[in-house]
């Protein structure tokens, strides 16, 4: 079993991500996040939320709504750009993505090659020269490649002939600009600033499988950082991102450094509204692939809703009183990948005292549960009674939880699993001196801690 399919298997089993409809045979690239999974992800996205709106003076939070008038997405390209490049086996029926079908033909030789950006003829030429085969049926018969929209389509509104089409968000951002005006007119933010957003996008993707890394509805956190492209250099601010996002998935959410890199993209497959675009990739099990994207939109974004809306969305300087439309550079991050990636990089199998055990090395501040409490044994009343009260304690400050099955061996290895970065054991002792077993996951040490410190003694170690 490689590591991708011990990560997988893991999720299910000790509940952090679910086949989505599972008793219902699944839905394909659709996952639910069980008790730890939403645990884990909501510190990852709460220390995103802490990292880059928190402790930056300006940049400043939006929710804006899933559903936005469709003309959002005609003036931001959306609709006549936002495409991926499909065809079908004409044996099997299997749709898949052209680009992922090579590339992963190509990885299979342990080469590496980008395809975004190709035309449609090219994708052509180069499955018909290498002959690629269909990954289900592997039978070479394929349907010629054609352009696929990846917008969301829905309606409002419940009488048949009165309905009104509408888009899911197939990213984020759009949020942000579309509000400009509003954040100008209401709080009067001076230039540079940023609006950051975290929330849910749709994409119709066709994929293969790779767990949670492409899904049908994921989670971004991103932010638009708007500058007078005349007073700031765009390079310098470019450069000053990228340091804080590799700070971010190095420090923060502990990355193994080797295994990121920075790629930037080529002129064909660059989108459309950038002149600029670097990104992060993780080294997953399956070869590197992108976690965070770094690009410069220019104004390519607020200069097209002022146009189609009619609405001034010029920044007045408040020295000079110039009118201009700012530039935009945008740092974006998955959270479904920072998930996947946390998982994959903390996952560990180790030999301790001659017994197996997997242990997930989760930053304790990323950790589902900070601690765990057991009483030594489960059916001493008194050991139960001094461990309830210590776990109703230290559940005031930090997410706990209580484990009083099997025995301490089988516990401390449960926990280890999940990533639980501290056990505390309450024993016979305890009852006379106060005092508690606390237990390091990493190092397996164990230590006695007085029951009055130990809030300080966790509050020190997470901070």
């Amino acid at each position: 079993m490689d590591l991708m399919d011990k990560v997988i298997a893991l999720s299910k089993r000790r509940g952090f991500v679910f086949q989505g409809s599972e008793i219902y045979g699944g839905l394909a690239n659709t996952y639910d996040y069980g008790p730890l999974g939403i645990e884990l992800l909501r510190n990852i996205k709460d220390l995103w939320w802490k990292t880059f709106v928190h402790s930056k003076e300006n940049i400043y939070g939006l929710d804006s709504n899933i559903l936005m008038n469709p003309k959002v997405w005609e003036s931001s390209g959306h609709i006549t750009s936002f495409n991926d490049v499909t065809l079908d086996c004409k044996n099997c029926n299997l749709r898949t993505r052209a680009d992922h079908l090579i590339e992963d033909f190509y990885a299979s030789k342990d080469k590496e090659i980008k395809v975004e950006g190709l035309s449609l003829e090219e994708i052509e030429k180069i499955i018909n020269k290498e002959k690629i085969r269909c990954p289900s049926c592997k039978k070479f018969n394929w349907s010629k490649p054609r352009k696929f929209n990846l917008l969301f389509e829905t309606h409002i509104g419940i009488v048949s002939g009165e309905k009104f089409s509408v888009y899911l968000r197939g990213e984020i951002a759009q949020g942000m600009f579309v509000n400009f005006k509003n954040v100008l007119d209401s709080i009067s933010p001076k230039l540079p600033f940023g609006l950051a957003q975290s929330g849910a996008a749709f994409r119709n993707e066709i994929t293969l499988g790779k767990f949670i890394f492409r899904t049908l509805q994921f989670n971004l956190g991103e932010f638009e950082y708007f500058f007078d492209p005349k007073k700031d250099n765009w390079e310098s601010i470019y450069e000053a991102w990228k340091k804080e996002m590799w700070l971010w998935s190095t420090k923060i959410l502990g990355l193994n450094k080797n295994n990121l890199r920075w790629r930037a993209h080529t002129d064909e497959e660059r989108s459309h509204y950038s002149l600029k675009t670097e990104d992060v990739e993780y080294k997953f099990p399956f070869g590197f692939k992108e976690l965070y994207g770094l690009a410069y939109r220019t104004d390519f974004d607020l200069k097209n809703h002022m146009e189609k809306s009619g609405v001034d969305l010029r920044y007045t300087d408040p020295v000079t009183g110039n009118k201009f439309i700012p530039h935009v550079i945008e740092p974006t991050f998955g959270m479904d990948r920072s998930l996947m990636a946390v998982l994959v990089d903390s996952y560990a199998e180790e030999d301790k005292n001659g017994k197996e055990r997997i242990v997930l090395k989760l930053k304790a501040q990323l950790a589902p549960y900070k601690v765990a409490v057991f009483p030594l044994l489960a059916n001493k009343e008194g050991l139960t009674k001094k461990a309830r009260e210590i776990f109703k304690k230290l559940s005031s400050e930090f997410n706990c939880v209580w484990d009083d099955r099997g025995n301490i061996g089988k516990r401390y290895f449960a926990q280890d699993e999940i990533g639980t970065p501290w056990c505390v054991t309450i024993d016979f002792d305890s009852l006379e001196d106060n005092s508690v077993t606390v237990r390091d996951r990493d190092t397996t040490k164990q230590e006695r801690v007085s029951v009055d410190k130990l809030s300080d003694y966790f509050q020190n170690k997470l901070s």
